[in-house]
């Protein structure tokens, strides 16, 4: 059976995106939230958002609280934040593989993959 990992790396420090709150939703008639979790000091989430009986194939959408990481940390942001949450639409087609949705991060930019 597949699963539904993340992980958040700062790449305006170069380090992990400890302590970012990721909320994930499934998508359909009604958008439904599943799981709400912090990433710990890796950048990652301390278990799958997503397994066993819960991994369906559908879409989603995952949403990185950016915007308070980033003052938290102190920087300095503009009023509103060129990027607050970070919101990322995927589908899972197939409950048999991993799919790992990280997220690469900076108050000005961030970029996704399905990684391994």
């Amino acid at each position: 059976m597949g699963c539904l990992t993340t992980h958040v790396l700062d790449t305006s420090s170069g380090e992990p995106g400890a302590g970012i709150l990721v909320e994930l939703y499934r998508l359909g008639d009604q958008r439904t939230l599943l799981a709400s979790m912090t990433t710990n000091s890796d950048g990652r989430c301390d278990g799958p958002l997503l397994a066993d009986d819960g991994f369906l194939v559908g879409e989603y959408e995952l949403v990185f609280h950016a915007g308070d990481y980033f003052r938290v940390r102190g920087e300095d942001l503009p009023s509103p934040p060129f990027l607050d949450n970070v919101v990322i639409r995927f589908g899972i087609a197939s409950t048999d593989q991993h799919y790992h949705v990280p997220l690469l991060i900076s108050p000005y930019g961030y970029s996704t993959y399905r990684g391994s």
